[in-house]
């Protein structure tokens, strides 16, 4: 797009908002709601045209008025409405003078849709109705008239206009709350107003229903997207926290319908121990007077980081109050963290358009998952080491790397991948990138330059970074200014290729009798870069372990290679290895040689390679097989090697990567069959020295590990791990009783039952996802009916999924319907077949670019390829465009894989079997 129409795409900056005074009347019953706008406006340069955003809403009453003694009244000349750029124009017969400060007046009405997004309706497990917003990213305009743009922020006042015996929630706290009783009449003043003010919206005396009118405190400054508002038949638990700054006691709640309200005291427990650290670390108290987290049944994306107003996902944040789940826990804990980092971080600080993104996610994730949750930090003088981190047993940041730094990893590897920092000209490019790179690469290379400057000056940087742009905008070079402030360090010459530029670098290493030589090259999923794609040089911290002769590990953070190549002197007699604590975002090929010692060496019980350190060396060796740099075979005896490994996260990463070559080569039944022989070799060991059985006493550690490795066995098919899950199913099944399948082993429980059985255990996991005991048993269901071998079934699947299944828990159902070989090509075909209906499903929302993905995206042959590509030759894809290439290059790298690969594999295979 040309600078000149990105330009027109955005909104004129001649009239900015300074304050909306908002009236909104909620309508749970006729599903609508109106409203009555205010917005006080201030002309910077002369104009006969102001313009402002609006979707979805009649417009009513339109006037402008000028303020102070001598005010004028402005009538439109014409109104326009473009219905594509979703913005409305006025235009005036004369000009408004450049320093007016105007009052634009608008009534509007709305319906309340499914559609997830603007203010919409959801329906809790009871059928009762309520309703909510979601704006992020461009969404409030269908809520509201309003200048939709984060830059353009103002002031809120808000005022909620509902049924008398429902409850109102917004960003900030109550202010005031009348009841109106129509039939009685103005009783005094400020009940008069109440009534002037229902008049405006169409209520009058002698109407029957009560009516209640909520005035809100108004708002610091901020921008559209982060407005926030509800209504419904809300119930709540409360707690608080003091301010470790000012010593203030604020209000937090947590807020849901009443079939879910009992299940939030886990969450709520985390945003109080979390907002104390916040504060401490930025050394910034939390500004607004409450922080409220509002829990629903639909919603779009996980969870929302309205200011005051964190709206989400039921499983995002419900867990059975008697539940130990540890998965669940964790899930909660990055959400709320996570959502909770933003407060701060994106709505203090707010970056000034969407191609900044990664500014507001990847530092929410890296704070809400890594460091807030596990810091090590002295964050305040306390007695208890314990109360300056929240869950100091989880391993978070070892497990950054298996949820976010791999992911990132494989999203940037294809050719199709895009800048962090990316450029975002219109609204559909604006949706597409909430992806992984906006969320996961940008915590990954936030997470490489705090272990780069020290964490203390990361976060010091950070501090100072927020405190200059207090209730501002902010661009990537602001936040570089503030950590190079702190630390030193030339922090925008080693990030800005990182962030501007597309992907990341493999390092080849070289050894001689006197060191070691590395070249840095751009890593692609379909091999070595041509000249054309390869001229990126980027500024990578080495992270070179050394192993001295004392035997002490020593971590040279210094060294960088900032050129193509660079020669390093190093006793290659004794153990090293780059990248040390896989914190750099980069692979690296090793000579084969070098690559069995240091797998050699991570087996020691004594090995100098930490946890983190072993994740990466198997995901590297993985990631350069696919990519043709090595053999599979390689990255497969590195497995074995591993073998007596003790890690849970190790054997993660070991699990993924096997069942990774099961799904590419899914019609080689000879390989498949190999992969699951070795599963099963791999995990029953484990499965028999751990049980099945969890106790409150197990580590986090022994928990994990467990789940994990019936898991492993099960999708081996050990016959005896299949025996003991399928009878735990069949008691479920003849009594009712669900006391014998812990809640870890729910997923593969359900799974199996589906998956070995048929339409009777099918059937019975179908009520279960009907009426779940909570939200997490609920999503176990969903995925274990799309496991089904049956074909038939597999059609009665799809139709329970058009029919029953939420909009926001479709995903799941997608994801394991792709996942299972047996179903992959009937996903396809059924995402073909019903395409029009799925798009009308979810209007453009967010979640329809992932069910592409998930719908393809396990296809390995250049046949799928061209099918697909085909399919979508005719399709107006400038909603998911991104999501699209990214899935057709997979299946293309996919396809190459399984040529180049499959001889290795089967003689890998044959003679470890012969060898045996």
């Amino acid at each position: 797009m040309s600078p000149l129409a990105e330009a027109d795409y955005r909104l004129p900056t001649n009239v900015k908002p300074t304050h909306y005074d908002l009236t909104v009347r909620t309508d749970l019953v006729g599903g609508e709601f109106d409203g009555v706008l205010t917005v006080d406006l201030d002309v910077k340069t002369d104009t006969s045209k102001i313009v402002f955003n609006s979707a979805d809403l009649k417009l009513s009453n339109i006037a402008l008025t000028t303020s102070g003694p001598k005010s004028s009244a402005f009538t439109p000349a014409s109104i326009d409405f473009d219905k594509t750029m979703e913005r409305c124009t006025l235009e005036f017969a004369e000009s408004i003078p450049a320093g007016a400060k105007v009052q634009l007046k608008v009534a509007y009405e709305g319906q309340l849709t499914d559609s997830l997004m603007g203010y919409y309706k959801s329906l809790s497990s009871e059928g009762e109705v309520y309703a909510l917003t979601n704006f992020e990213p461009t969404s409030a305009r269908r809520a509201l008239p309003c200048w939709d743009e984060p830059l353009l922020k103002a002031t809120f006042s808000v005022t909620m206009i509902s049924r008398a015996d429902t409850v109102n929630l917004s960003n900030m706290s109550v202010e005031s709350e009348r009841v109106f009783d129509p039939k009685a009449g103005p009783t005094d003043d400020a009940i008069a107003w109440l009534s002037e003010r229902l008049a405006s919206l169409g209520v009058s005396q002698g109407e029957s229903e009560k009516w209640k009118i909520t005035q809100f405190v108004k708002s610091p400054p901020m921008s559209t997207y982060l407005l926030a508002f509800a209504n419904g038949h809300f119930e709540y638990l409360e707690s608080s926290y003091t301010s470790p700054i000012s010593g203030k006691t604020r209000p937090l709640r947590a807020y849901a319908t009443k079939d879910m309200v009992d299940k939030l005291q886990f969450a709520l427990y985390v945003k109080e121990k979390a907002l104390p650290l916040y504060e401490k670390v930025f050394e910034i108290e939390y500004p607004l007077p409450k922080l409220d987290t509002l829990v629903v049944h639909d919603f779009d994306c996980g969870a929302m980081e309205n200011w005051g107003l964190i709206t989400g996902r039921t499983s995002c944040f419900a867990l059975d109050p008697k539940s130990e789940d540890l998965g669940t826990k964790k899930e909660i804990a990055y959400t709320q963290c996570h959502e909770v980092a933003h407060m701060w971080f994106g709505n203090i600080a707010t970056m000034e358009w969407w191609d900044n993104l990664y500014l507001n996610e990847g530092f929410a994730t890296l704070m809400g998952e890594v460091i807030i949750l596990v810091s090590r930090r002295v964050l305040y003088v306390s007695a208890n080491a314990n109360e300056r981190r929240i869950f100091p047993e989880w391993k978070l940041h070892s497990s950054f790397i298996t949820l976010h730094h791999k992911y990132a990893l494989d999203v940037d590897d294809n050719p199709s991948s895009h800048p962090v920092e990316v450029e975002c000209p219109d609204a559909l490019m604006v949706n597409q990138i909430f992806d992984g790179l906006s969320y996961s690469k940008a915590a990954s290379v936030l997470r490489m330059l705090s272990s780069y400057v020290g964490e203390e000056q990361f976060l010091k940087g950070v501090s100072i970074y927020l405190k200059k742009h207090l209730f501002a905008n902010s661009v990537t070079r602001d936040l570089w200014e503030g950590i190079q402030e702190a630390s030193g360090v030339d922090v925008p010459k080693m990030m800005d290729n990182w962030v501007k530029k597309i992907g990341y670098p493999v390092l080849t290493v070289t050894e001689n009798p006197n060191g070691i030589q590395i070249r840095q090259d751009r890593f692609l999923g379909t091999g070595p870069a041509a000249p054309k794609d390869n001229e990126t040089i980027w500024t990578v911290p080495l992270s070179l372990l050394t192993v001295d002769g004392k035997g002490i590990v020593v971590i040279n953070k210094n060294e960088v290679l900032d050129q193509r190549e660079k020669t390093i002197s190093l006793d290659v007699s004794k153990s090293w290895k780059l990248n040390a604590g896989t914190v750099t975002f980069c692979r690296v090929l090793y000579p084969p040689e070098r690559l069995v010692k240091i797998g050699r060496e991570s087996a020691k019980a004594s090995s100098p390679f930490s946890t983190e350190d072993r994740i990466g060396l198997v995901d590297d060796a993985f990631a350069l097989s696919k990519a043709g740099y090595s053999d599979v075979s390689s990255a497969l005896a590195l497995t074995d090697v591993l073998r007596n490994e003790s890690e849970y996260l190790v054997w993660e990463i070991i699990q993924r990567s096997l069942l990774t070559i099961r799904s590419v080569w899914w019609e080689n039944t000879d390989i498949t069959d190999s992969v699951q022989g070795f599963l099963v070799e791999l995990f029953t060991p484990l499965v028999d020295k751990l049980g099945y059985e969890y106790s409150s006493q197990d580590s986090a550690d022994t928990r994990e590990l467990r789940t994990l490795a019936i898991e492993g066995a099960a999708s081996g098919k050990s016959p005896k791990v299949l025996e003991e899950l399928r009878a735990r199913f069949a008691h479920y099944m003849k009594t009712g009783d669900d006391s014998r399948i812990p809640p870890e082993l729910e997923v593969i429980t359900y799974a199996v039952a589906v998956r070995e059985g048929g339409r009777a255990e099918w059937e019975f996991v179908k009520q279960i996802a009907l009426k779940p005991k909570n939200p997490a048993t609920g999503v176990a269901a969903l995925r274990g009916l799309a496991q089904t071998q049956d074909l038939d079934i597999a059609k009665d699947t799809w139709e329970f999924m058009m029919e029953k299944v939420r909009l926001q828990d479709l995903y799941y159902m997608f994801g394991t319907l792709g996942i299972n070989p047996k179903t992959r090509q009937f996903l396809a075909a059924q995402f073909k077949a019903d395409y029009e209906l799925l798009d009308e499903k979810f209007e453009g929302n967010y979640s329809f670019q992932v069910l592409v993905e998930m719908s393809f995206r396990n296809l390995s042959a250049d046949k799928d390829y061209q099918e697909t590509a085909e399919f979508f030759k005719d399709k107006d894809t400038g909603k998911y465009k991104m999501k699209l290439d990214q899935t057709l290059e997979g299946i293309q790298i996919r396809s190459a894989w399984v040529k180049r690969s499959t001889e290795d594999i089967r003689k890998w295979f044959a003679s470890r079997k012969s060898a045996l």
